[in-house]
């Protein structure tokens, strides 16, 4: 069962567009496992046409999960072009891509916006972090925040951890837990700059999550002065 969720102002933004990208991203993962906050949205926007209703008519476009598949594929398209202009002037192209195929069994019940994202691209890179942490940089088309999946292996411990700047996660697969709960598959969670946590998996199965932050984390306690200097952030 799903317990975490984005607040009703994240929801509103996200319904009306204005959600940055990378976290609409998060919110849309988080909306195809979760058929409580699907209800609720559907909810903000009959209030928010109820209100356009009163006022002067305008376009609008509520639709954000549409939104998101469109800045995957003109991504894609972007790229076709500038292979067909490169040919026509003669420069050599890459040959076309077909989508990748991932095998990899934590990848095989994604969300369908996770799904169509890591289809394109080349095969995930994954980076040993730590014993218990591996991360892979997903690219998304922005360069405000840094989005990743994060992998926790059965029964691993992340090294307690500072936030210098907003971030979410989105449970993908499996569960892990903190000092203040238990996430579970599509749990939504909101970490602010201060929040201090060290998650640590079942040992059932590893664990999956989708995070989106805005600057990187901080390492605390005596391993912190020797790893925090190596802590990259990649906005892209």
């Amino acid at each position: 069962m799903i317990r975490h969720h984005p607040d009703n102002n994240m929801l509103l933004e996200y319904s009306s567009g204005s959600l940055p990208w990378a976290m609409s991203l998060a919110v849309s993962a988080h909306l195809q496992l979760c058929p409580q906050c699907r209800q609720q949205r559907e909810s903000l926007n009959d209030i928010g046409g109820a209100l356009l209703s009163e006022s002067a008519p305008q376009t609008i476009d509520t639709d954000a999960f549409s939104k998101l598949m469109g800045r995957i594929d003109a991504a894609e398209q972007q790229t076709r072009e500038e292979e067909r202009l490169a040919g026509e002037m003669g420069e050599p192209t890459a040959r076309p891509q077909r989508p990748v195929r991932h095998t990899d069994p934590i990848l095989s019940d994604l969300p369908k916006v996770i799904r169509k994202l890591i289809s394109r691209r080349e095969p995930l890179k994954w980076k040993r972090v730590s014993n218990a942490l591996r991360t892979s940089r997903l690219t998304t088309g922005q360069d405000r925040y840094e989005v990743a999946f994060q992998r926790i292996c059965r029964g691993g411990q992340v090294a307690e951890h500072d936030h210098r700047g907003r971030e979410v996660t989105v449970v993908l697969v499996g569960s892990f837990s903190d000092a203040d709960g238990v996430y579970r598959r599509g749990d939504f969670l909101v970490r602010e700059p201060g929040d201090v946590h060290r998650p640590i998996a079942t040992q059932d199965q590893e664990c999956l999550c989708l995070s989106v932050v805005e600057a990187p984390v901080k390492v605390t306690g005596l391993l912190g002065w020797l790893v925090n200097p190596f802590l990259s952030f990649r906005p892209a």
